[in-house]
């Protein structure tokens, strides 16, 4: 741990893992102990993830005057992460956020303490899975599965879950890794004790 910074949870995984149904649902256990980052996204809002809508334009122009603490290109899409998070990690608050794994080594260099959570699942599940969200063609199904291992994640700091089974199960996993990381965090004893004070 870097003095009080909270940790940056980086979920990555490939397309079709169930990354976002995990997260949201972790999100609604967790209630507000974390801060669940939402995106800045090139793609029009829609089912799944509540990003954040933004042309191609204003994504440039946010990029360009500094304004994301993390960015990345994938799938002809711009995706940004506010800086604004940032500053929550500055002062202590740890935040989760959806991430391509092109930009892992950037935040641990950047962001540290960080805690990469892989979710994954077998590709003929996530095969099934991106044709039934109805947003891609067989085309671009194929080429999210081919590029699912192009990069690999290692490190001391990463965590994988299977998301082959029960949601619940995989949110279980998930809220473990996420519970754990708060217990260790010394500086935020105070706040979980009030917290638990307050709801028990």
């Amino acid at each position: 741990m870097a003095g009080n910074r909270g940790t940056l949870v980086l979920v990555v995984g490939p397309s079709g893992a169930g990354k976002d149904s995990v997260m949201t649902e972790a999100a609604k256990r967790l209630d507000g102990r974390v801060q669940f980052a939402r995106r800045m996204v090139t793609r029009p809002s829609g089912p799944g993830e509540e990003h954040i809508a933004v042309s191609t334009a204003e994504f440039d122009r946010l990029a360009a005057e500094d304004r994301f603490c993390l960015s990345w290109t994938a799938h002809g899409q711009g995706y940004g992460i506010s800086r604004d998070y940032a500053d929550l990690l500055a002062a202590g608050y740890p935040v989760v956020v959806n991430v391509s794994r092109t930009v892992i080594a950037a935040a641990r260099q950047r962001l540290a303490p960080v805690l990469v959570v892989v979710i994954d699942a077998p590709p003929e599940l996530r095969a099934r899975r991106l044709a039934g969200r109805g947003r891609e063609s067989a085309g671009d199904i194929a080429r999210r599965l081919r590029r699912a291992d192009e990069i690999p994640v290692s490190g001391d700091d990463v965590r994988t879950i299977v998301n082959a089974g029960d949601l619940a199960d995989s949110v279980d996993d998930f809220v473990n890794i996420l519970t754990s990381m708060l217990a260790t965090e010394q500086f935020l004893q105070p706040i979980l004790n009030k917290y638990f004070t307050e709801v028990t």
